[in-house]
């Protein structure tokens, strides 16, 4: 696994204290970098290994910034970031996890009070001092202590798109040594949920001392928590990783209760113990005929446990997906045979929601196109930005320039393989108003309405302002519906069973945004959503061509909200979808 999310973060950690010594214009610029950094396909450390001229390769990655990438990869330091750090000692991330308390804010607030981490900032809040502070108010005030409950909640859980990719680097790592067989994730990165506490991996193997071995000398490893003779613990890029290996007859077992959830578990052992079996993590045991069935946890007559699907199968149940074992009526639906055939990797065939530098996009209509073709998709739309509430520094697209966009967008279209389609994604104002004209959406193919201002609505305010929004005859797709981000907004409260039934009352598709930020609808949503019979629109929201790619979040996602393929509005053929947006 390359460095480069790592050393985009340090790159943001820069931009953050630039701009609160508010400092003019390089903030933006350390940003555009980081994110280029964080996609770029080649390692950085190798480009750094080559020099600043290699690494200056990398779009808007000038002659000072990658000195800074050089000197970090060949000292582990930049000398400039930690002056910053050592003139602003402050918790920048906990800080800025409070909604509406940015790095200017930061800054402000550490000068004036000495603020310099939550606790500091909740005193502050709460003596009502911050209301003192030039350019504050009882309301600011009263908002940013009404957050600091939420990003108190938030800190210590990484986004699962954050920890993922170290996963999976782990998992191709260790699967390539010749004494590990099956090697899985497991806990809530298994049942994808939106946050992960920590990485939980669990690999078989009858060698385990060569596999912890294998384990501690992975290249990202910064510290060794603990190890062991089964297990051990280290941390990656600040997140805590837990190796367990398994003997391969318990395997299954193991990878079944670690996998969770808590209730999921609790409700099938007091299946097993109704029928006389113990369940646990070494296996299922036929206990019927044992005296003293917790005499050891391999008590009994070992029935099941080399594999997942030989535990469901002992309680006569089918295979439950690791993301619906959450208890919420799959064992009950598993029992009946009727467990949903849910959406699959792969099954996606286009992108209704992404960007271009028309907007705050990256990259051309025509590379983004290409990115969609490359990725074997049928058909791909575009969907910059309009102007609007919530759209701040020119981001928006004025209507005129939507209608110019039109002919770039088809000129593309005709030059590629698969259907290019026009789009926008419109502003829903407060009241449900959508910020573009009419005449402009009706040259439009695809029209995505989001809410991006006015976010702390009450339930019932939101969710008419929402519904409003899809009687309008235009709009094909509600985007992100809550508009929260995930670990630093909560988003919109809403009746999902109302929203629901509008989007099928008018013919519209329900978003789930595949942002790993976002992650909106989520799972419980979702399952409200299909049992009413809404459409869902799977989008990644790219803004660059490496973030096409968030799509497996959002179908693991919805394979948490019980959806299947035929609920899916972009995993239908070109023609369906057509028909759809009619």
């Amino acid at each position: 696994m390359s460095r480069n999310d790592e050393i985009a973060t340090l790159l943001e950690e820069f931009a953050d204290l630039l701009e609160a010594k508010d400092v003019a214009y390089k903030p933006s610029s350390y940003r555009r970098a980081a994110e280029n950094v964080r996609e770029h396909p080649t390692p950085v450390e190798e480009l750094a290994e080559e020099g600043e001229d290699a690494v200056q390769e990398i779009d808007r990655v000038g002659d000072a910034i990658a000195s800074k990438i050089v000197e970090y990869v060949e000292t582990g330091r930049i000398e400039e970031l930690a002056e910053l750090r050592e003139e602003l000692p402050v918790d920048m991330a906990g800080l800025t996890s409070v909604e509406g308390v940015g790095p200017k804010t930061v800054g402000k607030l550490y000068e004036a009070l000495g603020v310099a981490d939550l606790d500091d900032l909740e005193a502050a809040a709460r003596d009502g001092k911050i209301q003192e502070v030039k350019g504050f108010g009882a309301k600011t005030e009263a908002n940013i202590l009404d957050g600091i409950e939420f990003a108190r909640e938030a800190t210590g859980r990484e986004l699962l798109g954050k920890a993922r990719p170290v996963a999976d680097d782990l998992l191709s790592y260790l699967g390539d040594h010749d004494a590990v067989g099956r090697v899985e994730p497991a806990g809530s990165m298994r049942r994808w949920r939106e946050t992960v506490g920590d990485i939980d991996v669990l690999a078989e193997s009858a060698d385990a001392a060569a596999v912890i071995d294998r384990f501690l000398a992975w290249e990202l490893v910064g510290d060794t928590i603990e190890a062991g003779e089964q297990k051990a613990s280290v941390r990656v890029n600040g997140m805590r990783v837990d190796l367990r290996v398994v003997d391969p007859a318990e395997y299954g077992a193991a990878l079944q209760y670690f996998t969770g959830s808590k209730d999921h578990n609790v409700h099938l052992r007091n299946i097993a113990i109704d029928r006389g079996l113990k369940m646990n993590e070494y296996g299922m045991f036929d206990v019927s005929d044992v005296e003293d069935p917790d005499d050891g946890p391999r008590a009994g007559t070992r029935v099941a446990g080399d594999t997942e699907a030989s535990m469901y199968a002992a309680l006569d149940l089918p295979l439950v997906p690791p993301e619906m074992r959450e208890d919420t009526g799959e064992i009950e639906r598993a029992a009946d045979g009727d467990l949903p055939d849910l959406l699959a990797e792969g099954e996606l065939r286009g992108d209704l929601h992404t960007h271009t530098d028309w907007s705050d996009g990256d990259n051309t209509v025509a590379e983004m196109v290409a990115a969609a073709e490359e990725r074997g998709y049928d058909y791909h739309a575009v969907t910059d930005h309009a102007t609007g509430p919530g759209m701040v520094g020119g981001v928006g697209v004025a209507d005129d320039d939507l209608l110019d966009q039109i002919d770039e967008v088809r000129a593309v279209g005709e030059e590629s393989d698969i259907a290019v389609f026009t789009g926008v994604e419109a502003n829903i104002d407060a009241e449900g108003g959508i910020s573009v004209a009419d005449d402009v959406l009706a040259e439009l193919d695809v029209v995505v309405a989001s809410p991006h201002s006015a976010l702390d609505q009450d339930r019932e305010t939101a969710t008419e302002r929402l519904v409003t929004a899809m009687e309008h005859p235009a709009v094909n797709v509600l985007g992100h519906p809550t508009g929260r981000l995930i670990n630093q907004r909560p988003g919109l409260p809403l009746d999902y069973e109302r929203l629901a039934e509008a989007a099928v009352e008018n013919g519209v598709a329900l978003e789930l945004n595949a942002s790993p930020y976002r992650l909106d609808l989520n799972g419980e949503a979702l399952k409200i959503a299909v049992e009413a019979g809404a459409t869902v629109a799977i989008d990644t929201d790219a803004h660059r061509p490496g973030e096409l790619d968030h799509a497996r979040y959002g179908v693991h996602t919805a394979r948490r909200g019980w959806v299947e393929t035929a609920d899916v509005l972009n995993a239908r053929s070109v023609e369906e979808l057509t028909d759809f947006l009619k």
